[in-house]
């Protein structure tokens, strides 16, 4: 029997006037809206081919999605949110409803052994085939909450066997509210049960991004690969875009695990997790277009207004540091026709490699590539 040691702080009273984004508040007339409800999502898994979509668009659309974190509707805490976030203080007002809706259905999160997330989809884009690319351009990322948890558990932390300290899993709860200067931030205490004192940047994006597979099975939601998956590039805020190579017809497009803050590397297992509201475009790039334009990606390519952000995964971090190197050579081969070894010596004196996650059984690593440095 796994158990939870819960940390926490009372909920500021800072934070209890911020607006909760139920389903449907706020959607204006006219805008095509993907709520959150169990209809509309996958516990634990992705989509795949087989899967039939929730709903369809044309490229070049914009969708605005309520997106559910797992946290808090968990069985190893409960799997009740009115509960767990309520021993924290949150009001009940302040408790997503699709939340509570989702704990208390009859849906089973997954087949044993399959992942945590909750995920919003899948999405068909029309016409998007095989060898194209879709692209995805996150246009706003809005909290739906003032509060998130940052857990460890499963043994998947940077520091197994070390932590969490005598417990199955650890759920720290972290709050928003503003700074001295007004700006919005997380907030966690030095100790349990203290006022929050520590306070970081929110940086909200979505973990998980992604296409579906081919084939009739559907991926565990952890591990990230050529679909996308969850990749966890903190990177993918507001203005940035995602290029993931169609592997069905029509893309067949999914979003989630919604994160208000991550560092590199996500060494505790899970970011601040948190519900977000977010509008996203989805556009295709023909195939002939995206290979003189990107080369043969392999895998997910980030493109932020400074950098391009290629990335590399596997299981071993060296190699997953290798396939990143790799695909950062092809790209700037194929945009800016680099010679390769030439490539590799600007990558080494000018490129930082960033290790995007280490805990998602499939490591990643992403480069950050300056546009401007090929600028004339």
């Amino acid at each position: 029997m796994t158990t939870s040691l819960i940390q926490s702080a009372p909920l500021p009273s800072g934070s209890t006037s911020q607006r909760i984004l139920q389903s449907w508040d706020g959607i204006a007339d006219g805008t095509t809206y993907l709520p959150a409800a169990k209809e509309n999502v996958l516990w634990g898994a992705l989509p795949c081919a087989g899967d039939r979509p929730v709903l369809s668009i044309d490229p070049g659309t914009s969708v605005t999605i309520d997106t559910l974190s797992h946290e808090g509707i968990l069985e190893d805490q409960g799997r009740d949110p009115l509960a767990f976030f309520g021993s924290h203080g949150v009001p009940e007002h302040q408790i997503l409803e699709d939340a509570i809706s989702l704990a208390a259905s009859d849906i089973k999160r997954r087949p044993a052994g399959l992942g945590p997330h909750v995920v919003s989809g899948p999405i068909a884009v029309k016409g998007a085939r095989k060898g194209d690319l879709l692209k995805i351009t996150v246009l706003e990322t809005t909290p739906r909450v003032p509060y998130g948890v940052i857990s460890s558990r499963h043994g998947r932390g940077a520091l197994d066997g070390e932590f969490p300290l005598g417990a199955g899993s650890y759920s720290a709860f972290a709050t928003v509210r503003p700074t001295g200067d007004g700006t919005m931030s997380g907030w966690l205490p030095l100790r349990p049960g203290a006022e929050p004192s520590v306070h970081f940047p929110l940086k909200p994006f979505l973990g998980i991004m992604g296409v579906a597979v081919d084939g009739t099975q559907r991926p565990h939601s952890v591990p990230p690969g050529a679909h996308g998956g969850n990749i966890d590039i903190n990177l993918l805020t507001a203005g940035s875009s995602l290029y993931l190579p169609v592997q069905v017809a029509d893309a067949l497009a999914y979003v989630g695990d919604p994160h208000f803050a991550q560092g590199d590397g996500e060494v505790s297992l899970t970011a601040m997790e948190a519900s977000l509201r977010v509008k996203l475009r989805f556009d295709v790039v023909p195939q002939d277009e995206a290979v003189l334009s990107f080369g043969e990606l392999a895998g997910p390519l980030a493109e932020t207004p400074e950098f391009l952000v290629p990335t590399g995964m596997d299981e071993d971090l060296d190699t997953a540091v290798q396939n990143c190197v790799r695909a950062a050579i092809g790209l700037l081969q194929a945009r800016y026709g680099m010679d390769p070894s030439l490539a590799y010596a600007y990558l080494s004196a000018a490129t930082d490699f960033n290790i995007s996650q280490v805990v998602d059984l499939v490591k990643g690593v992403h480069a950050r590539i300056r546009v401007e440095d090929f600028l004339r």
